[in-house]
């Protein structure tokens, strides 16, 4: 287990922007990991790269000191500047032995995540470790060591509320959207292209509706969104005059002042009477209050929204010690299954061994006795030291698999 080393750049030491100079694309990966595997004799090596995370974990002999970090990375051929480089070594989180293994169980799970209970990162490290799996960078260490931190990962998911809640602003947005009523595949302006709205129409699409209409200042950028969604696209100046009618309004912009005015709310009406639902996911409003005071609407805004994600996030680290029981437990368990393997691998020689042993003996050592025998005597011995073959095999391994239960059964008692 103290071969187990993790080099970490996380969202906790490095600005998320900067963390991008350090993700490997899928196309060289294998041709960077491969030079440093080589070129350091590491047994075993996979990488993850996420929006908030990129480290490396290996099974290998070298101790974490600096020099070895500073060739480590030198070695994956970043395409940054000597400053920018130096900056990220000072930005390093190292992990080795129990340590580097307890921060891969709590990864997993989503305790140190950016924010703690998303599951998303379980699939990322799973799809992290199968590239390089089948890049062949892993062996039989990591592949024992993903089962068990799958396995962990589920029970934490499963018996703890860590991830029960959604605290995003968006997803807050669309599930008190989804609880409204409203028309089958509703009429839907969104109005602003930027990140928070391509975020909720990512949660619209994977529910099937189809009828957009995209609003942005800028139009190139409307029209990117506009054709994932298979809508169409306007320009902000448009906004007044479009007269199609809507069931659905979200709205998101960096304008200070509002964009829905009284004046562009009934133009978008159009006539209608029906009540609206309303998605202002501005900071300030983009909705303003007379519009909102006026007229008859389902409102949705954030400061609403951040007072249940504030909830729900601190009912997520409530339930951290539940998760990290878990994790403790899983560990403990890892262990015995670790050494287990160690002493089968260790023990995949016997058999030949044995079989060389009596080999040895039938036809050297007692070969002249052998030959005074008569056809059924042979017969018998040969069933007898069969028998003793099999059992000379067998015994060593039961007796190991008993002794590391007994030790590990003897470790949890105490």
């Amino acid at each position: 287990m103290e071969h187990l080393k993790v080099i970490a750049f996380t969202h906790k030491h490095v600005d998320l922007k900067d963390l991008g100079n350090l993700v490997i694309c899928n196309e060289e990966l294998e041709s960077r990991l491969i030079n440093v595997k080589n070129h350091f004799d590491i047994t075993e090596l996979f990488y993850i790269g996420t929006c908030n995370r990129v480290e490396f974990v290996f099974y290998g002999q070298h101790p974490l000191t600096d020099d070895f970090i500073k060739g480590f990375l030198r070695g994956l051929n970043f395409c940054v500047p000597n400053e920018q480089f130096d900056q990220f070594l000072n930005q390093v989180t190292t992990y080795e032995g129990l340590d580097a293994l307890n921060h891969l169980f709590r990864m997993s799970c989503s305790l140190e995540s950016l924010v703690v209970g998303e599951k998303e990162i379980l699939a990322q490290v799973r799809r992290a470790y199968e590239r390089c799996r089948k890049g062949g960078f892993t062996g039989d260490f990591m592949r024992l060591m993903m089962n068990s931190l799958v396995k962990t990962a589920k029970e934490v998911y499963t018996h703890t509320r860590i991830s029960r809640n959604p605290v995003s602003v968006v997803s807050l947005a669309y599930r008190k959207m989804r609880d409204l009523k409203f028309v089958e595949n509703p009429r839907i302006l969104i109005v602003g292209a930027g990140e928070t709205n391509q975020n909720i129409s990512k949660y619209l699409q994977k529910h099937k509706y189809s009828n957009f209409a995209v609003f942005n200042r800028t139009y190139d950028k409307a029209k990117r969104l506009a054709r994932e969604l298979h809508g169409e696209a306007y320009t902000l100046a448009d906004l007044w005059k479009y007269k199609k009618g809507f069931d659905i309004l979200i709205t998101c912009t960096g304008s200070t002042d509002p964009v829905i005015t009284p004046t562009v709310y009934e133009s978008l009406l159009n006539g209608e009477t029906s009540k609206k639902i309303v998605v202002d996911l501005a900071i300030p409003n983009d909705v303003s209050d007379d519009v909102v005071n006026n007229h008859l609407m389902h409102y949705i805004e954030v400061s609403g929204l951040q007072a249940i994600a504030n909830k729900n996030l601190q009912e997520r680290y409530n339930e951290l010690i539940h998760a990290e029981r878990i994790i403790e437990s899983n560990i403990a368990e890892f262990m015995p299954i670790l050494k287990q393997r160690k002493v089968e691998l260790a023990m995949r020689c016997v058999p030949e061994k044995v079989k060389e042993i009596k080999s040895f003996a039938l036809n050297t050592v007692f070969a002249n006795e052998l030959n005074t025998l008569d056809a059924n005597s042979r017969e018998v011995l040969e069933k007898v030291i069969n028998y003793m073959e099999k059992k000379y095999i067998s015994v060593p391994m039961i007796m190991a698999k008993e002794i590391l239960v007994a030790k590990s059964k003897e470790t949890s008692d105490n």
